[in-house]
């Protein structure tokens, strides 16, 4: 074999091996990266079927696609390039675009909250009659697209935070395969929790006594696990915003509230014992909670009294 060609062959072997090798680097990176924004995926989840349980059953899962794209636009069209622009060119205006994510996620926590204690409903169910049904989901669409957009906004800011020592081009890879990876979850679990109802019905109906008994397990299930998804999605909304908000305020130097909930945290964490970390960390967990509803309630009352001395609901 002449020896240019085996020079050839032993360069492109070596280039296969770095190639691989970066291939595995950036899985390794994109997974540990990832798994650090798992409390917000699970925020995610359990946020979005709020927007979807009041559609008729054929319009769940184009309602939920609807959504699914709007995601991946989010994630991989608008905060995938500013995420590596802002890091490139404006790292310090990332913390302040986070905070007023976050106060926006602790404004709609809070109105939920305000709703629920007997306060002024805002926005329209099927149970309201709705006359126009396109526009009723268009506005659902919308809002949870915007929601969305602020969860995957702290996805995004997480995953980039561990990526500091990669390359440009090797960040803007692995966020996109988080942004991807994590859509398809959220929604697929989604998908499958809105269509329950419809799983067990139709399990309810087959000859099988265990089919049967699965599918009377998953319609006596499902009302209960909407009450609960309903719940934690609101408290996700003002935990995710309040420890945003913690956090910021702590980077941009007012260290006084995120210092004295670590400090609630670690009084806890020291007396709890072997459930230290778990206590330790629901304790954080609630301070953000109060924090987001108190800043919440704020700014939701602030915008009523505008849209009502501005003639709007």
């Amino acid at each position: 074999m002449p020896t240019g060609l085996v020079a050839l062959l032993d360069d492109v072997s070596i280039i296969a091996r770095a190639a691989a090798a970066s291939l595995d680097d950036v899985s390794a990176a994109a997974a540990k990266a990832g798994s650090k924004a798992a409390g917000v995926v699970i925020d995610d989840a359990a946020v979005t079927p709020s927007y979807v349980t009041d559609f008729t059953p054929d319009r769940e899962l184009p309602v939920i696609w609807r959504i699914a794209r709007g995601s991946f636009f989010n994630k991989l069209v608008i905060l995938l390039p500013a995420a590596l622009l802002l890091s490139a060119f404006l790292p310090a205006a990332i913390t302040p675009i986070l905070m007023a994510g976050g106060l926006f996620l602790c404004f709609e926590g809070a109105e939920k909250v305000m709703e629920k204690l007997g306060g002024e409903k805002h926005g329209e169910t099927l149970a309201d009659q709705p006359t126009d049904l396109a526009a009723f989901e268009e506005q659902r669409v919308s809002g949870a697209v915007r929601t969305d957009l602020i969860l995957s906004a702290e996805i995004m800011a997480i995953t980039l935070s561990d990526l500091t020592e990669q390359s440009i081009f090797q960040q803007g890879v692995i966020l996109a395969i988080v942004g991807i990876a994590i859509t398809v979850l959220v929604y697929g679990a989604v998908g499958f929790i809105v269509k329950m109802d419809d799983i067990g019905l139709h399990l309810a109906e087959k000859q099988s006594s265990l089919a049967r008994a699965t599918g009377a397990m998953l319609l006596k299930a499902m009302p209960i696990l909407l009450t609960v998804l309903a719940t934690v999605g609101t408290l996700a909304m003002l935990w995710v915003g309040g420890q945003i908000i913690l956090h910021g305020s702590e980077q941009l130097g007012l260290h006084g509230p995120a210092e004295m909930a670590h400090a609630a945290q670690h009084a806890v964490e020291a007396a709890a014992g072997p459930l230290g970390g778990v206590l330790g960390w629901l304790t954080y967990a609630v301070i953000s909670a109060i924090v987001g509803l108190v800043l919440g309630a704020i700014v939701a009352s602030v915008v009523h009294v505008v849209a009502k001395a501005r003639g709007k609901h």
